[in-house]
Parts: C-alpha cells; structure tokens; sequence
C-alpha cells in the first residue's frame, strides 16, 4: 500500500490525530477514543499503520494471557511529502480531500457525542469566508499561518491541555477577476 493511499482514509487518519503531540496509546485505549469505530476495524487499521513503519511499537504487556502493544506514531512517516502531493492526480485529490472531512466530520460528531460538550464554551469555529489574494498574497498568508501554528506544534500533552483539531482548506472558489 502506497503513502497516499494508507494515509488517506478517514479512520486511519483520525487514529493518527488520536496518537498526535507523543501520546502512546494501545489499541484498546485507541478503540476507546474512536468509540464510533468497530474495534475490528480499529485493529486492522492500526496493524496497517504499524507494519508501514507510521506507528511504532514502544513497549509490550501481558494482560489475561495476551500481549497488548503501545503505540506512537512517527510524525516524519505520517505526512505526504511535497513530491508525493506533487504527483497526485485530481482524483488523488478528490480523493484525499474527502476522507480529511469524512475524519473531520466523524471527530466533531464524537465531541458533541461526549457528555458535557459545549461549542461555545470550547470555542468550536466552523466559519468559512473569501479571501482575494494574490499568488504572493497567498503563500505569504500560508506561511504566517505556518508561524502562528509552529508556535504551538510542540506542544506536548499536559495538566490543562486538550487535544484540538485544526484543519485549513485553501483554494480558489472562482476563475480569477479579469
């Protein structure tokens, strides 16, 4: 299986935001956290992950006669690389753009599913709006944006700290203004 068409799907790519910021997790705390998902399921994507080196065993337990593993995931294996996102046909896209909002939409369904979920308490932001940038403006606005995010990329789960989800979508919505 290819990087695109392992990373791609809406169930492998939520367990490796569940496993995002160093957390190690077994497969059964896994299945916990992705309660809306077959715990087959999560088993067999979570085998996938491991054996294309995108999660790592870090420690093995014996519980009731079976070995149970921890898992992290290795970041530098769970991303498509420029030259890989490069060669990506348009139906790699549609493709690939489909399973990141199946996986968005199943993790905010799951939020408001907790007990005590408050969007406005928790700041919950969906809005969408234009921009009319140019090229420059474009990627000077990506790479603020890169900085903004980079400031808090390494983060590591703490007292007080939460996991949030965030995901930018950018492209143009017209033809260009003549």
């Amino acid at each position: 299986m290819d990087t695109l068409e392992l990373l791609l799907h809406p169930i492998r790519l939520r367990i490796v935001w569940t496993l995002s910021g160093e957390r190690v997790l077994t497969t059964s705390e896994l299945g916990a956290a992705l309660a809306d998902v077959p715990r087959t399921s999560v088993y067999r994507h979570v085998g996938l992950l491991a054996d294309a080196g995108v999660l790592e065993v870090v420690d093995e337990q014996k519980v009731r006669g079976v070995v149970e593993r921890y898992y992290r995931l290795r970041p530098e294996q769970a991303r498509i690389d420029a030259e890989a996102g490069g060669a990506m046909s348009l139906e790699d896209h549609r493709h690939g753009f489909a399973a990141a909002m199946a996986a968005m939409l199943a993790e905010f369904n799951a939020y408001l599913e907790r007990p005590g979920a408050d969007p406005v308490a928790d700041s919950i932001g969906y809005r969408q709006g234009t921009l009319w940038l140019s090229p420059d403006e474009l990627a000077e606005m990506i790479g603020e944006l890169r900085q903004v995010f980079g400031s808090r990329a390494g983060n590591e789960p703490a007292p007080g700290r939460r996991p949030h989800l965030v995901s930018g979508v950018f492209f143009p919505s017209g033809d260009a203004e003549k």
